[in-house]
């Protein structure tokens, strides 16, 4: 029988490595608006409000490798289209380049990437009703960004940006893989997540019927290996389950599996097929 996560299984904290972690806070600080939590020993975690959604670790020197596994981008989902309508209207008063923009139809994006070249996404969703059709498919696609509305929604509050809305959490992750069918069948058929929908070359699972918790692509790195140790990557990212009973469950079914699983002072940590390590933790 095919294991299947709990529907309020979410996301948590995404570990990343970089070149020069002075200059990575100011950046999330400044300009993407994640507040400062800690900071000890080279190592920094930003969050909203008191929930933790980024760690960065300094690897001096540390440089991105494009064609490797690893992270794709992480997601910040913040409450209301007015939030992002907000934030978008701060990047564009500091001058702060965009990779791109997008209309998912289940969800508005936008796109950046850090000093060290990691991706950034921070959206917003529309109501699960809009994400399928009068037939009920689920139905996600990538069209062009209605920035006139988004911008004109920002003048309803033209209060100064102080920062992602506390509300804002880790809404997805999208990851670099080797080969997109061997972590799709890992992630569905091992941990338990539902497939959604399918790209060329990419594919999105999830929980509880959301548009996606995780995607995974080889557009960059069909066949690669993880990146060398000094690159600046993806250290590991959070799986939440909601409660002990199924963080035990789960764990059994990857130890079931034959996967390598091993218990850790605030989780359990295993890898994909494509060597990307991932927390799981209640």
């Amino acid at each position: 029988m095919k294991p299947t996560l709990p529907a309020d299984t979410r996301m948590g904290l995404v570990s990343l490595s970089v070149g020069d972690l002075a200059r990575s806070l100011n950046y999330y600080q400044r300009h993407i608006g994640l507040q400062l939590q800690q900071r000890e020993n080279g190592t920094a975690t930003l969050g909203t409000g008191d929930r933790p959604l980024l760690r960065l670790t300094e690897f001096p020197g540390a440089y991105h490798q494009r064609r490797a596994t690893g992270l794709f981008h992480f997601a910040l989902l913040v409450p209301s289209r007015l939030e992002l309508a907000r934030t978008l209207r701060h990047l564009v008063e500091s001058e702060v380049l965009l990779d791109g923009a997008s209309d998912h139809l289940v969800s508005e994006a936008l796109y950046l990437s850090d000093p060290d070249g990691h991706g950034i996404e921070i959206y917003r969703d529309r109501q699960r009703s809009a994400w399928y059709d009068q037939q009920g498919r689920f139905k996600m696609d990538t069209l062009r960004l209605d920035f006139e509305g988004l911008l004109a929604e920002s003048r309803r509050d033209p209060s100064p940006w102080q920062g992602l809305h506390p509300g804002t959490v880790m809404g997805h992750v999208h990851l670099q893989v080797a080969d997109v069918a061997a972590a799709r069948r890992f992630y569905t058929e091992i941990l338990g997540f539902e497939h959604m929908t399918d790209y060329t070359s990419a594919s999105f699972v999830s929980a509880g019927g959301y548009h996606h918790h995780l995607g995974m692509n080889s557009w960059y790195s069909a066949g690669a290996l993880p990146p060398p140790e000094n690159a600046a990557r993806l250290l590991s990212f959070e799986i939440v389950l909601p409660d002990d009973q199924a963080l035990v469950q789960t764990v059994g079914q990857v130890k079931a599996a034959g996967y390598p699983i091993e218990s850790q002072p605030d989780g359990w940590l295993l890898r994909d097929p494509s060597q990307n390590v991932i927390l799981l933790h209640a």
